[in-house]
């Protein structure tokens, strides 16, 4: 018989970043270019040259990813340059992470169970 833990989670109304952070990164374009920005801060014309898509189609998820605090935009003279900001993925991480050890706790909890029916067999 599985054995109920109450287990403490982080209140994610004390963490309001959280919903603008992965409201962001939902999009599958938004991440790659997350990806792309953790190597390294790189100019907006250079971000966008592997997408399949205008510049004015990336900037638009840029935007989204700079008002969601996870990139900075700074324009130097005729060029915007992009540098990803990792608070508000940590954060999320953070928040993540509190999960994780629940499920890990709960497979655990599982495996034992199924080897002791198994015993019991």
């Amino acid at each position: 018989m599985l054995v109920n833990q109450k287990v403490h989670f982080m209140n994610a109304t004390d963490m309001p970043q959280l919903d603008s952070t992965f409201s962001a990164l939902s999009d599958s374009t938004r991440r790659a270019i997350v990806a792309r920005l953790a190597d390294g801060e790189t100019s907006l014309s250079d971000l966008a040259e592997p997408f399949d898509m205008s510049l004015t189609a990336v900037s638009k998820h840029l935007k989204v990813l700079s008002d969601a605090g996870l990139v900075d935009i700074e324009k130097r003279g005729r060029t915007r340059h992009c540098r990803l900001q990792g608070a508000p993925i940590k954060e999320a991480i953070d928040w993540l992470s509190k999960y994780e050890a629940f499920w890990i706790d709960r497979f655990d909890a599982l495996a034992r169970h199924l080897a002791k029916e198994e015993i019991d067999k």
